[in-house]
């Protein structure tokens, strides 16, 4: 059987891999490390970040916007609204709320993988559809600044990736628009490849973006039944399903990045946790192509080597990297015989940054509300399963991370994602549009969700769902 295929198989976790955990309560870090006051408390701190740096927000922008954004910490507008899927959002939660966590635990593993897929896309599809058509799907990466407004620029496509790095400056000759500019060329390409195979246009562009967005949820469940067992990874899949971040991936490039991202991990995760010599060539190979992709979509998912080295700290074992090196290699070759330059690009733009909101955003405030924003897009029940990860994260620690690797695997592979934002957020690089800029990252947190006690499953999905509704009536969002 084939690594790829693998990955949907309906039988046993290989047996390089840790077993599922078949006992009552074995998700990761549950009542050892406190109580369920606690995890009430940790998700009212992070509503309280959200309120507080929204409020400080306001307060600085009475007179003048010196954040350089309408309804900081998120890139929206107020502006109570609601629209043809509005009825339809509503439905979805509901159905996820009511019957989701079992079927989770008893739906047979191949069956969960494409209900969750199908869930997401629907919870996806019916947000975007808030905004009504053609605001929400069909003119949402036709808007000034994305991409499908200069492809006819890539006609001919040679002279326009060796010249790319020419337009990046905004005092440069034709600059690119702020999409184009703000990421390395395998973005733009995706959307001319589309265009060229006769799938042009905002329609088709957004139900690429949402389709392979919403894989993310297969992507995490595979990696999650592969590292943690298949018990956390069935109590995880209604969370991730339910990611108030899917108001960004319905229609932001960046949930197609995150997907792109994904898959690497979840590649990663299988070649980890095979025996064959073969197998694990093959998905190392696959992860690292997928990883040399993901940084030619974006350049701050070179940030996705931390979570990266996670997944092979978990699977203890550095077996992969090789061909996980040469599958990225291969990327960068290919990128660079084209005549497309990543490191002189990257250079250029933090130029272009800074001649833009970049330079006159403040730090101080983006600091934590990037933070804050992270908070909205992952929701309450994902600060409620980081706060047990934390709690659960110094024993690990000084155990030298020994003993179980499912356990340890449940509460190092939050940390690693959190880790990349809180590096992606000192460099500054990432002052505001947090909420969909990080989706590779944080769309991973609702998995933490499955660390809290079953029992309030329905009470936290009703929370996750709730978030993204009143984010998505109250505010217009940028994406």
């Amino acid at each position: 059987m084939s690594p790829l295929s693998s990955l949907f198989r309906a039988g046993a976790v290989p047996s390089s891999g840790p077993r599922p955990d078949t006992s009552a309560d074995a998700h990761g870090p549950k009542e050892a490390a406190g109580g369920r006051r606690w995890d009430v408390a940790a998700a009212g701190a992070a509503l309280l970040l959200f309120a507080a740096m929204a409020a400080l927000g306001a307060w600085l922008q009475r007179d003048s916007p010196v954040l350089r954004s309408p309804f900081p910490p998120l890139e929206a507008w107020w502006r109570p609204h609601a629209g043809p899927g509005t009825p339809l959002a509503v439905t979805v939660a509901v159905l996820v709320v009511a019957y989701g966590p079992a079927l989770a635990e008893r739906l047979p593993w191949r069956a969960l993988l494409g209900v969750s897929w199908a869930a997401a896309m629907a919870w996806t599809w019916s947000l975007a559809l808030v905004d009504g058509w053609h605001r929400g799907i069909a003119g949402r990466l036709r808007e000034t600044g994305e991409y499908l407004t200069q492809l006819h620029r890539f006609d001919d496509l040679g002279p326009a990736l060796r010249t790319y790095t020419d337009h990046i400056l905004i005092d440069s000759p034709r600059h690119w628009t702020t999409h184009i500019a703000g990421h390395p060329a395998g973005a733009v390409l995706t959307f001319v490849g589309l265009d060229r195979i006769g799938l042009g246009g905002g329609v088709w562009a957004a139900a690429f973006v949402m389709t392979t967005g919403t894989s993310l949820v297969v992507a995490a469940l595979v990696t999650l039944r592969l590292l943690t067992g298949e018990r956390g990874a069935r109590a995880a899949a209604p969370f991730l399903v339910l990611a108030p971040g899917a108001v960004w991936v319905g229609v932001s490039a960046d949930g197609y990045f995150a997907a792109v991202a994904a898959w690497s991990l979840a590649l990663l995760a299988v070649a980890a946790t095979r025996t064959s010599t073969v197998a694990r060539a093959a998905a190392g190979f696959g992860g690292g192509l997928l990883f040399g992709a993901a940084c030619y979509l974006s350049y701050g998912l070179v940030l996705l080597a931390v979570p990266a080295a996670v997944v092979l700290l978990c699977a203890r074992t550095a077996r992969p990297v090789p061909y996980a090196l040469a599958g990225a290699a291969v990327v960068v070759a290919a990128f660079t015989a084209a005549g497309f330059d990543w490191w002189q690009a990257y250079g250029l733009l933090r130029i272009r940054y800074y001649q833009g909101y970049g330079g006159v955003r403040p730090y101080g405030y983006w600091f934590f509300g990037d933070i804050a924003a992270v908070a909205a897009a992952a929701g309450l029940a994902s600060a409620a399963g980081l706060r047990r990860v934390a709690a659960a994260l110094p024993g690990r620690v000084r155990t030298r991370l020994r003993g179980d690797r499912a356990a340890t695997a449940a509460v190092l592979l939050p940390v690693g994602f959190v880790l990349a934002m809180l590096v992606a957020d000192l460099t500054g690089m990432s002052k505001a549009e947090t909420e969909r800029i990080w989706l590779p990252f944080s769309l991973w947190l609702p998995a933490g969700a499955a660390f809290l006690p079953r029992r309030d499953d329905r009470a936290w999905l009703a929370a996750q769902a709730l978030a993204a509704l009143l984010l998505n009536h109250l505010l217009l969002t940028g994406w």
